[in-house]
């Protein structure tokens, strides 16, 4: 219970959707759980992909390795209870800033290209979050360019 304390309290955009609390609805839960379906949407879910992932929470979130790890587990779990993705993004378009939304979408072009290279169904998925996010195409293709711009250290 206490790793849950930890993981989910602190920050101001993340307040539990629901009285209980209950790290279902929690923001971060569904931002994971983006970044899962990103890197598993090709067929293959590479251990880069997972280490990628394991950064992004450890550093956007602040957490320990443990926690990022057992928020994994988490967004994993509750992605396999899922129909679909727009319970995840419902919930990040409830609590998020554009300015937030465009640095998720960020964060999934990051998953994207930790191979290099960006997959047709890549490309697919990372259209229809950025739609489910209410992002013009415009903000998607700043994102992605900005990203390749790092991974190709130009930025």
């Amino acid at each position: 219970m206490d790793l849950f304390r930890r993981l989910f309290s602190g920050q101001p955009a993340d307040p539990p959707a629901d009285p209980g609390g209950s790290e279902t609805h929690d923001v971060r839960v569904a931002t994971c759980a983006l970044f899962l379906e990103m890197a598993s949407v090709d067929g293959e879910f590479s251990a880069a992909e997972r280490e990628r992932i394991l950064e992004i929470l450890a550093r956007e979130h602040d957490l320990p390795r443990e926690d990022a790890d057992q928020l994994t587990r988490l967004a994993k779990r509750e992605r396999e209870r899922s129909i679909d993705l727009w319970r995840f993004t419902h919930l990040i378009n409830e609590r998020y800033t554009e300015e937030e939304k465009i640095q998720v979408m960020e964060l999934l072009w990051r998953v994207v290209y930790t191979d290099g290279k960006l997959e047709k169904h890549e490309d697919y998925l990372v259209h229809k979050v950025a739609n489910l996010l209410r992002l013009t195409h415009a903000q998607l293709i700043a994102a992605k360019r900005k990203v390749l711009a790092e991974v190709r250290g130009e930025g």
